[in-house]
């Protein structure tokens, strides 16, 4: 993937994943045998998790699936590879702050997940000059150049 075409975005609006996607017969199981899914989606998650946070929503949709992926899901985690293909050049700086003004938004999907009928949410707050990526009950400041 070292050579791909960069992609725009890491998930499309209005993608939608299911357990209907994941294989079924023998011969699904066996054409997605070889697929590396779990390496892709874990050092994906080490890229997010270090560097990455715009693709912490991608990933909680994909990582539901490591079980038993689909060829579906296998095409949206390549897409991810594109998207940071493009992407490998932005950098996120990390700058001390000592007046720190939040201002924070939620959003959610309602019941998103069309196997369980759960919703996903995501939080962001920001100050006047930096904005923050809020994930498992800390903060980065970061400015995006």
């Amino acid at each position: 993937m070292m050579n791909c075409a960069g992609g725009d975005v890491p998930i499309n609006k209005g993608d939608k994943f299911s357990r209907e996607q994941s294989p079924k017969t023998d011969q699904e199981k066996l054409e997605m045998a070889d697929k590396p899914y779990a390496s892709l989606v874990g050092s994906l998650m080490y890229a997010q998790v270090c560097t990455r946070p715009d693709l912490a929503f991608p990933l909680s949709v994909l990582g539901r699936f490591q079980s038993n992926p689909g060829h579906a899901h296998w095409v949206a985690g390549k897409k991810i590879m594109r998207y940071l293909q493009r992407t490998k050049d932005f950098k996120i700086i990390y700058k001390r702050n000592d007046s720190l003004e939040l201002v924070g938004y939620a959003d959610a999907d309602f019941a998103g997940c069309v196997d369980d009928i759960k919703s996903t949410s995501g939080n962001e707050a920001k100050n006047r000059t930096h904005r923050f990526a809020v994930t498992y009950g800390g903060f980065w400041p970061s400015e995006v150049v």
